[in-house]
């Protein structure tokens, strides 16, 4: 097993997995392809270039965000079972010591 495929057992072990022999060998050669082609995107040289946050333009929404009420408290706190006026009456479900 090489040493890759070691730490690559070892990360699998403390993550709590238990791939057999095969998977590692597999998982290791794709973890080499990743780093490869990483290394092949570093050299692009990308001075003078701005930083890409979303390759899609993202317009505002049709209408203009504003909060307003369409109920008032009094109508939500109707269909309540409990409240004090103000709030929800609920039963405690954490005891106290």
């Amino acid at each position: 097993m090489s040493s890759q495929s070691q730490n690559l057992a070892h990360l699998c072990k403390l993550a709590k997995l238990s791939p057999d022999e095969k998977t590692l060998e597999k998982i290791s050669r794709q973890f080499t392809d990743i780093i490869n082609y990483i290394d092949i995107l570093s050299e692009a040289n990308t001075e003078n270039i701005a930083p890409l946050y979303s390759p899609v333009f993202h317009e505002s929404a049709v209408r203009e965000d504003k909060a307003f009420h369409r109920q008032t408290p009094e109508q939500i706190l109707k269909n309540a079972p409990e409240t004090d006026g103000t709030y929800f009456m609920v039963p405690r479900i954490v005891e106290g010591k």
